[in-house]
């Protein structure tokens, strides 16, 4: 077999082939509306992104239940009210030849104070005390009510293969509902879905196979999913690979490999070690690789070079070279590294200056979250905004977004 290169095209274990190996990993857009529906600016976004020549795009967090919510203007798939809209979508980012994947979530914890009801989790554990500020001690969830979310899952999966997506992923990670579950830090269940490592994975395993049987034998289903969540007491890589091995046997089409959760972020590289490779999770990924020769792989985080990406892929370590920030300075970046040369921009740490703001991941998602809105609405990304301006205004849009999306709770929206 030749030496896969960024130009390489994909062919997925259940079919269907991806034109290239760059793929644009999910970042959270925030573009829905207040009532969580579709909007023109993630339309035009993921059409610019669609012509900017990744071979697979993954939306971000797409929300499955309207009462948990990671962040004002997520897009919630509960039913079919908004099946127009999201065709456009599907259409809009496929239109050039990606394949556009809805990523699917739940934030269990994960979630602003004030924003929902309630927050839930397996267990009731609080955030660390620099969190406890941001983020309400969790309820646990019932039994009856973990059946009622995979049940949601399976729910939104089939909506989006009827949409006309061409796949989804499931989060696993970064702290959300699925790696609660899956940490013992997180997770201090005694039931069936605590526990022993077999029985805090059963839930993401469950999930797996309700969306399959929701969905199609040939409709990809992958998930991203932590390395470790580089906590004390947290998600090991140990049972990283045996979590891995379970979702292969179990039928997964791609695994996502990434790292941390707000309470520590290894996803953004604040915690990533420099090293020769460029990404920060590729010793992992050998690691699945020896464990899991045929399962597709992408590794996501870290890549800068068109010449660091051809290397990764010529080495067999992964399948799929995922990039995320880049693209929301720099949206045709894909363009330029399939044609061998460098991106424009190179991404940066988001700094403000306050220490505690600058020691959490908030940056890395709120000041590119606002270059995601320009791109939205037609304009162009400001890769050299300040990071401390960013913070200031980001803080009155989400005080914005809380207090409407409060009143269309009380008005039983």
């Amino acid at each position: 077999m030749s030496t896969p290169t960024l130009n390489s095209p994909l062919t997925l274990p259940r079919g269907g082939t991806l034109a290239n190996r760059i793929a644009k990993s999910a970042m959270s857009e925030a573009l829905g509306t207040m009532d969580n529906r579709v909007t023109p600016e993630l339309v035009r976004l993921y059409q610019r992104w669609g012509a900017g020549g990744a071979g697979l795009l993954v939306t971000g967090n797409v929300m499955i239940d309207r009462k948990a919510l990671g962040e004002p203007g997520n897009v919630v798939i509960e039913d079919e009210r908004d099946m127009a809209q999201l065709r456009e979508w599907a259409q809009a980012g496929q239109a050039a030849g990606a394949q556009l994947w809805v990523q699917l979530n739940h934030p269990g914890r994960q979630c602003p104070k004030g924003l929902n009801r309630e927050s839930v989790s397996p267990s009731a554990v609080p955030f660390n005390k620099a969190m406890q500020p941001y983020f309400d001690t969790p309820r646990a969830l019932t039994g009856a009510e973990i059946e009622t979310l995979i049940a949601r899952y399976a729910r939104a999966a089939a909506i989006c293969r009827e949409a006309g997506f061409a796949g989804v992923q499931i989060h696993g990670a970064h702290g959300y509902l699925v790696s609660q579950f899956l940490s013992p830090k997180t997770n201090q269940r005694e039931d069936e879905w605590g526990g022993s490592a077999e029985n805090r994975r059963r839930f993401v395993l469950r999930v797996l196979a309700a969306m399959r049987a929701a969905t199609a034998a040939d409709f990809p289903i992958g998930i991203k999913l932590n390395s470790a969540d580089f906590q004390r007491g947290g998600f090991s890589e140990e049972e990283s690979l045996d979590v891995m091995s379970a979702l292969a046997d179990a039928g997964i089409d791609l695994i996502e490999i990434s790292g941390g959760t707000y309470e520590a972020p290894a996803m953004t590289g604040v915690r990533a070690s420099t090293r020769e490779r460029e990404a920060y999770f590729l010793d992992f990924a050998d690691k699945v690789r020896a464990r899991l020769p045929n399962t597709p792989l992408m590794v996501t985080g870290g890549f800068r070079s068109a010449a660091g990406m051809n290397a990764a892929l010529a080495s067999g370590t992964l399948d799929l070279c995922g990039v995320a920030r880049l693209l929301a300075i720099e949206p045709e970046a894909p363009r330029r590294l399939l044609a061998g040369q460098n991106p424009r921009e190179t991404v940066r740490p988001i700094k403000t200056g306050i220490g505690p703001v600058d020691r959490m991941a908030i940056m890395e998602v709120t000041w590119y979250t606002r270059q995601l809105r320009r791109i939205g609405r037609g304009g162009a990304p400001k890769p050299r905004e300040s990071g401390l301006k960013a913070f200031v205004c980001s803080l009155a849009d989400t005080a914005k977004g809380l207090r409407a999306t409060r009143r269309l709770r009380a008005s039983g929206a």
